[in-house]
């Protein structure tokens, strides 16, 4: 019997929480969240969001806490904020905990592992070299649809080894499948119809046979084969790759592309200087976390300062809230690529923290080292910020470049 399933709710004493009626998810708060986190941050430790019946985590210390300590913050009961996409997914990567969350982990991260991404660096760094150089040429383009879209897309589709029929739709899965991590607004439940197309191909298409030999979604198959994972998670476990692979690298890229064009004498910073390219990384994703949020079930009480969270309850970790926590980082709302930002949280921390951040470090290397190269100062052009219920980032952003 998993852990989650023995968890009974306990009286939430309601003289030792605060209580917000913010709405985290409304679209106003998900086009700009600064104030609002501000706000959860100066109520307490844990603030009590009464529209959703869960806590609110938006401190630096307080959500590292929570991500550190499973036996209290369970990913088991799921790490969505809704329970019918607890149930889709749960038992894969993402939702479960200890020796459970390690045999699948050590599935999954084999081919993520720096050692096992050598040989893919030289490739990397080739495609986005000649991706840049065709953008720059053209002096006006995309910053997400025709420069962040493009390498992991590439990148991932092969590496996974997915058939080619269903590919061109990973990027709408991936997309709609983060609006069902939100609680249940219509946001996620529109995205249901399309999380289910993609559970359906991942059950039905990532089979033996169609999938790429020797590839990271084969590989999975193979573990099965050998006893490692039980075959009923195979097609959860294919959604570890189709799903978080790509968007969060995407949203990171096109957020950084924004965040030099509003800041040039950041960027110039980064072209006097191209070994400042990993730090400016650690920087972009501490402004602008592409994952603003999951969540964890409470299986015992637990007292975050003077706020008692009772067991039972469920705490949303906010991510880009404690990124941008002033007692954690001094002057958090500005940019700048000097800051030592590698403690930031985007990626999470923990046994949980993020599996592909090696290959998201790559490629982002790879693109703002060749933009370093070779363009002085972008302009945008166009915006328009995507609206989801966890990720952050732009759907278009265009840009002219010198």
């Amino acid at each position: 019997m998993t852990l989650y399933a023995n968890v009974r709710a306990e009286p939430m004493p309601r003289y030792e929480r605060p209580v917000s009626e913010l709405d985290p998810f409304s679209d106003e708060a998900l086009s700009d969240p600064w104030d609002m986190y501000a706000e959860l941050q100066r109520l307490g430790p844990a603030v009590w969001l009464s529209q959703y019946r869960m806590f609110a985590l938006t401190r630096y210390d307080c959500v590292l806490r929570a991500l550190k300590d499973a036996s209290a913050f369970s990913s088991a009961g799921g790490v969505m904020m809704n329970d019918s996409m607890n149930e889709v997914l749960r038992g894969n990567t993402l939702c479960s905990d200890g020796a459970d969350h390690h045999r699948l982990r050590r599935v999954i991260a084999r081919p993520l592992a720096p050692a096992a991404l050598a040989a893919l660096k030289e490739e990397i760094t080739a495609k986005a070299e000649r991706l840049v150089d065709g953008l720059v040429s053209k002096g006006r383009f995309c910053a997400v649809t025709e420069l962040a879209t493009v390498l992991p897309v590439d990148i991932v589709a092969s590496a996974v080894g997915l058939p080619e029929q269903g590919r061109e739709r990973m990027l709408t899965w991936a997309t709609q499948m983060f609006n069902c991590f939100g609680p249940l607004n219509d946001r996620a439940r529109s995205a249901f119809p399309v999380l289910e197309e993609m559970m359906r191909y991942a059950a039905t298409q990532a089979v033996r046979g169609n999938l790429v030999r020797g590839s990271w979604a084969d590989a999975i198959l193979d573990a099965i084969e050998r006893g490692e994972v039980d075959q009923a998670v195979r097609p959860a476990m294919m959604i570890d790759y189709m799903g978080p692979s790509l968007d969060t690298t995407i949203y990171a890229i096109g957020s950084g592309v924004w965040l030099f064009a509003k800041h040039p004498d950041e960027w110039q910073r980064v072209r006097d200087s191209p070994s400042r390219v990993p730090g400016a990384i650690h920087e972009i994703l501490r402004m602008e976390a592409p994952i603003q949020a999951f969540s964890r079930l409470l299986v015992k009480s637990y007292h975050m300062d003077e706020v008692t969270l009772a067991a039972g309850s469920r705490a949303i970790v906010f991510y880009g809230a404690a990124n941008r926590d002033e007692r954690k980082f001094a002057d958090p709302h500005t940019f700048n690529v000097l800051r030592n930002a590698a403690d930031q949280l985007a990626f999470g921390s923990g046994p949980h923290m993020c599996v592909g951040l090696h290959l998201a470090r790559l490629e982002m290397n790879a693109i703002f080292s060749a933009l370093a190269a070779r363009v002085k100062r972008f302009h945008i052009e166009h915006e328009v910020r995507n609206l989801n219920n966890v990720l952050r980032g732009f759907g278009q952003l265009i840009v002219s470049v010198e």
